[in-house]
């Protein structure tokens, strides 16, 4: 039994590569992920976990999480890098600048674009349901906004199931995991980005509850992935520009750019983007980025509300060059209102709501992702699935069209504000003109009387009246948190209407979370939390009564926009755990600096809560998809509630041991037999010294040794005198030899049989020399974990390769190696050994 869990440990902790399964989990998403979860609904370590517990995985996700390979951040350094750096133009950064403009720009005008088709088809759609609406026509609206929203989410369903499923969902788990250190297969390619753009556009304009702003961080990285290195295997291109930044450490740079750059776009927040980058997107990071990410982001800022703020649905509305501050901050708060230190009970009231609505949140998410990838694997025809995965988007835009054209007719007309009926002017509305009591003139009418408008001393009143529901369901999302976020509104939403909107919209947000289509999460986010703020802002208004800044300023902060402001912050802050970038992002798309302590406060609250109950969203999805992720700081847990501390255990105690090694004289056919017969991503290069011991000099990584065996012409006969050893390079470039891109399994597999079978190429070797990485990290194999954990994930490492006293290897430590999950349970194991020790000396040194 022992042994058969050992070898269970060791193939569940070497770093493997199997490109078949590789290609499965990238291209098909989640569903064909395999499904042998038998633990309980509420089971700790799954989707219930608080972030002190590390995720557990069935016996299957293990295999899923050991087929994806990982990267080195800096490129492996041995002899033809080098070569290829002295060939190099020197390193000027006018050219890293240059490209971080040409990135911000290009992002930029993607988020241009993104708005105005979602701008041009939303409102299309919109006004002519409207129209019907007011002569009373609701099938006639509902099958007109069903026709809309189902064609759209065709299309956009379509795209992704049948062209490109690694376009799906927001993207940003994928990217996580990729800047982490992980290769995710597809996620940086052009059909990708052509099919993440079009169907974000169309399921966004479909009228889903989803936003733009996920895609937009994911067509981000897209874009610096694909720009800085000047080169498309997809369109055969590769242009003789910027060719020193084709390597892994620059490539990833500009992902990172590209992905901040896309926050700003999406939201108009530059110092949000780049503060996003550096807390939750890249693992890897310094101060000179920090410049050219903030450059980038500013120009991508820049271009896309410079062209937003000249046109809106294509058409150009003049002052080109004018910066519109309603087109440029998303949702600006104009009324400002000074705090008051009693905001802050009601606020830490809303930031245990946004960290328990934003647990349950992620818990809904992970069981109906479970649930439908539960139906999609036990359905076994291939076009069958396609069918379900087309077919989901279509059923919850059908409940949502119906939701949002019905639901408003069970509620009844409200009247403004300011209203009058014939002589008689509302009491409820001020009259002083800088600060009046109102209701927005935006809100919808749905089927109510228009009326007409009068201004009296400055205060507009009119006998018309609005829809509740529809001002929030009617409108696109970005407009209804607007609503929501108006200040001196506060009798413009019912306790009711706000109390059925939640639920409906809830469920319907967490189903569409996670759906065949490229959509965010951020708008409902910000609307589910802009809700429960305003109805904890009319409960205080309701018992303290309606204050504003002029009849009462020190009671004026008692405002149910104000708190819908606070609780989207903590909703978004509960669902996706970021402070500090949340925080700016809320100040830069309100524009509400005075709110900034509250603000501040209820994210801290909703994290803390947040965290006691489950992982952070984009954490536990790829946890679900089983992308490896290793995280700032580990925490492994004994027993289910001792914290073990890591200095006290070293790199022997979760290494993979023995290490297959190789020689940097070996013959082909070994070369050629070690890779088929081992799934290992790396191999150690020892040298024998004139004692006979194995001593450690480098690397070399599954795909640079197969990469090598590809190009015959490399091939030395095996009796070539050894004193001429060549380290120049003048066989294989760097640029042949860093190839990233794995060749073709089933054609490498055959090449390597024939070196095998073949009895010449026992004669024929390589000279590995110019090709050993000799900066690879190693460390002593008492070296303490704690330490060897941070060198990992600090470095961007992808092996990390144990030592002894006299440098010979001893073992070898990758990512999955250093996972919690992986290191709870070698160090359960350790103590449980420890024990059996310890008492087996007592017994021995117990009187018979």
């Amino acid at each position: 039994m022992n042994s058969e869990l050992e070898v269970r440990e060791l193939q569940h902790r070497t770093e493997l590569i199997d490109p078949d399964a590789e290609m499965k989990c990238s291209e098909d998403g989640d569903y064909m992920l395999p499904e042998d979860d038998n633990y309980s609904f509420f089971s700790k370590g799954r989707d219930f976990e608080s972030v002190y517990v590390n995720h557990q995985y069935t016996a299957k996700e293990r295999e899923v999480l050991t087929s994806y390979n990982s990267l080195d951040y800096l490129p492996p350094h041995s002899n033809v890098y080098r070569h290829w750096i002295t060939r190099q133009p020197a390193r000027l950064d006018w050219d890293r600048w240059i490209m971080m403009g040409l990135i911000g720009f290009s992002v930029g005008m993607i988020g241009f674009l993104m708005h105005q088709v979602i701008d041009l088809i939303t409102d299309l759609k919109l006004e002519q349901a409207r129209a019907l609406l007011q002569h009373f026509e609701y099938m006639l609206a509902w099958l007109l906004v069903l026709a809309f929203g189902s064609v759209l989410v065709l299309f956009s369903a379509a795209s992704v199931v049948l062209f490109r499923p690694s376009a799906g969902g927001s993207g940003i788990p994928e990217l996580i995991g990729f800047l982490n250190g992980t290769t995710i297969r597809s996620i940086f390619n052009v059909k990708t980005m052509v099919v993440k753009f079009f169907s974000c556009c169309c399921a966004v304009a479909s009228g889903l509850p989803v936003g733009p702003e996920g895609p937009m961080i994911h067509l981000g990285g897209l874009v610096g992935a694909g720009l800085s290195q000047f080169r498309s295997t997809t369109l055969q291109c590769h242009l003789p520009f910027f060719t020193r930044f084709r390597n892994s450490e620059d490539r990833r740079n500009f992902i990172s750019a590209g992905a901040a750059a896309g926050v700003a776009s999406a939201f108009g927040a530059p110092v949000g983007g780049l503060l996003f980058a550096m807390e939750e997107v890249s693992s890897f990071w310094n101060m000179k980025l920090s410049w050219q990410t903030f450059f980038c982001c500013m120009v991508s800022t820049v271009t896309t509300d410079l062209f937003n703020s000249a046109f809106t649905g294509f058409q150009y509305m003049g002052d080109f060059g004018l910066f519109k501050s309603n087109k440029y901050i998303l949702f600006q708060v104009t009324d400002g209102i000074a705090v008051n230190i009693l905001a802050f009970l009601p606020t830490v009231v809303i930031g245990v709501l946004g960290g328990v609505f934003g647990a349950l949140f992620n818990f809904t998410n992970l069981k109906i992702t479970r649930l439908r990838r539960r139906i999609v694997t036990y359905t076994k025809h291939a076009s069958l699935q396609k069918v379900l995965r087309i077919a989901e988007p279509l059923l919850v835009t059908v409940i949502m069209v119906s939701v949002s054209v019905m639901l408003p007719a069970a509620f009844p007309c409200s009247k403004f504000t300011c209203f009058f009926d014939g002589d008689t002017y509302s009491s409820t509305c001020t009259n002083h003109p800088s600060s009046p009591l109102h209701t927005e003139p935006t809100v919808q009418s749905y089927d109510c009387p228009e009326g007409i408008r009068v201004v009296v001393n400055g205060t507009t009143f009119t006998n018309g009246s609005f829809n509740q529901v529809a001002t929030l369901l009617m409108v696109p999302g970005e407009r209804a948190i607007q609503h929501l976020f108006s200040r001196n509104t506060h009798l413009e939403f019912d306790y009711s209407v706000l109390l059925t909107v939640l639920p409906i919209y809830f469920f319907l947000a967490c189903w569409a979370a996670g759906m065949s289509i490229a959509s965010g999460i951020v708008v409902p986010m910000l609307f589910i939390g802009g809700i429960y703020g305003r109805l904890v802002g009319l409960a205080i208004v309701s018992m303290f009564g309606v204050h504003t800044a002029d009849s009462s300023p020190y009671w004026a902060w008692m405002d149910p926009g104000a708190f819908a402001l606070i609780g989207a912050a903590s909703f978004f802050g509960g669902v996706s755990r970021l402070t500090v970038s949340l925080t700016v992002i809320m100040m830069e798309i309100t524009n509400d600096v005075q709110f900034l302590l509250p603000i501040m406060v209820a994210i801290m609250v909703a994290k803390w809560v947040g965290d006691f109950l489950t992982h952070p969203l984009y954490h536990a999805l790829l946890e679900f998809k089983c992308i490896p992720f290793l995280d700032a700081e580990p925490v492994i847990v004994t027993d289910g509630q001792r914290v073990v501390n890591l200095e006290l255990y070293s790199t022997k105690d979760v290494m993979s041991n023995p290490a297959v090694i190789i020689h940097k004289q070996d013959s082909i056919a070994s070369l050629a037999s070690l890779l088929l017969d081992t799934t290992h991503g790396g191999f150690p290069v020892v040298e024998t010294t004139g004692y006979g011991s194995e001593v450690f000099i480098g690397l070399l990584t599954r795909l640079e040794l197969t990469v090598l065996l590809g190009h015959e012409d490399i091939f030395e006969n095996i009796l070539t005198n050894d004193s001429q050893e060549q380290t120049e390079i003048t066989f294989l470039s760097y640029q042949e030899f860093s190839d990233d891109k794995p060749p073709d399994w089933f054609d490498t597999k055959s090449v390597l049989q024939k070196y095998v079978d073949d009895v010449k190429y026992k004669n024929l070797r390589i000279n590995l020399t110019p090709y050993i990485n000799q900066s690879a990290m190693t460390v002593h194999e008492n070296f303490s974990l704690h330490r060897a954990y941070i060198i990992f994930r600090t470095l961007g490492l992808r092996h990390l390769t144990v030592v002894d006293d006299n440098n010979s290897v001893k073992g070898m430590i990758t990512r999955k190696d250093l996972m919690g999950f992986n290191m709870e349970r070698r160090l359960n194991m350790i103590l449980v050994q420890r024990l059996r020790e310890a008492s087996t000396m007592c017994e021995m040194k117990s009187p018979a």
